[in-house]
């Protein structure tokens, strides 16, 4: 779902995260929830995709200017096998590859080099202010995502089209710095694939991981055997689920968590916050933590109100 921005919340995001007010999510960055204020821990969409082009720079800029510290995307591979950060298995929602290259239909992102992709506009759909963001490399995404000091759900996009992408996801996260120690705790890779989960966490068993999906209930302790999380659409659950998802350990031994999906408004948020849940992926992400009483997270130093919605 995209929505686009309006006047008030356009407002919001130049002001609103300045402020820091009590109970705020600290710089712990931990997923699941606050230790500071009990509400769900929000993430942003695609970065905050209501209010800047999907799976960007400018949506990571947009969060972490919202005060929003937790940031998901998308990851495939290109036919000279670099990761970028794209949700859709082709091209042309997002990006003007019609204009570009107009006899290359339908535009997988598997039939383009990383220099093809690299050419085109991934911004102008979304508003002629964002003409001229690119499609980022996860390389690139993971550098702004350091600098801004945030977190990162990463989803493996249909990895059935990607042979072995999991370990080359793991090698990427390995040279950018973000599989010690010291982020331990701002990673966690999901995925709608239980073998692709089930890789990654054969592969590095340390690494926080979750699937996306509805699991029948009977079928919830062969998942937390390499889950740490189970991440339903909200549609798709109850409190009771919730509470059958909480009563099992994960991978890791501690209770299994739910982040739920794509939670955009106040009514739902507050339902599905009433069901117990950990997180909230929204695409709204100022909406759901006003809704749920969260805090704000103050970003880093040096990020201008004009880089964030550039």
């Amino acid at each position: 779902m995209n929505v686009r921005p309006v006047a008030a919340t356009a407002a919001t995001i130049l002001g609103v995260g300045a402020l820091v007010l009590p109970g705020t999510a600290g710089a712990a960055g931990h997923a699941g929830r606050s230790a500071q204020d009990g509400a769900p821990t929000v993430v942003a969409h695609r970065g905050a995709s209501a209010y800047a082009p999907e799976n960007t720079l400018a949506a990571v800029d947009a969060a972490a200017r919202l005060g929003i510290r937790w940031v998901e995307n998308d990851v495939q591979r290109t036919k000279d096998g670099e990761l970028v950060v794209m949700h859709d298995p082709t091209l042309e929602r997002t990006t003007n590859v019609e204009q570009v290259f107009p006899d290359r239909a339908p535009w997988k992102v598997a039939d383009f080099t990383a220099a093809e992709i690299a050419r085109l506009d991934a911004g102008s759909w979304f508003g002629e202010e964002y003409a001229g963001q690119r499609v980022p490399t996860l390389r690139q995404y993971l550098h702004r995502v350091s600098v801004r000091r945030q977190s990162l759900l990463l989803e493996i996009k249909r990895p059935e089209l990607y042979p072995g992408i999991e370990s080359q996801i793991l090698r990427v996260l390995d040279r950018q710095g973000w599989l010690d120690a010291a982020h331990r705790n701002r990673l966690t890779v999901q995925s709608f694939s239980a073998d692709s989960v089930r890789a990654v966490h054969g592969l590095r068993s340390s690494l926080k991981t979750g699937f996306l999906g509805t699991p029948p209930v009977a079928d919830l302790p062969e998942y937390a055997r390499f889950a740490d999380q189970i991440n339903p659409s909200h549609s798709t659950i109850s409190a009771g689920y919730v509470a059958e998802v909480h009563r099992l350990e994960g991978a890791h031994g501690k209770p299994l968590e739910v982040f739920t999906w794509t939670v955009n408004d106040a009514s739902t948020a507050v339902r599905v916050q009433g069901y117990g849940v950990d997180g909230i992926i929204s695409n709204t992400p100022d909406v759901v933590r006003e809704a749920t009483g969260g805090g704000y997270w103050k970003w880093p130093l040096g990020l201008s109100a004009a880089s964030a919605v550039r």
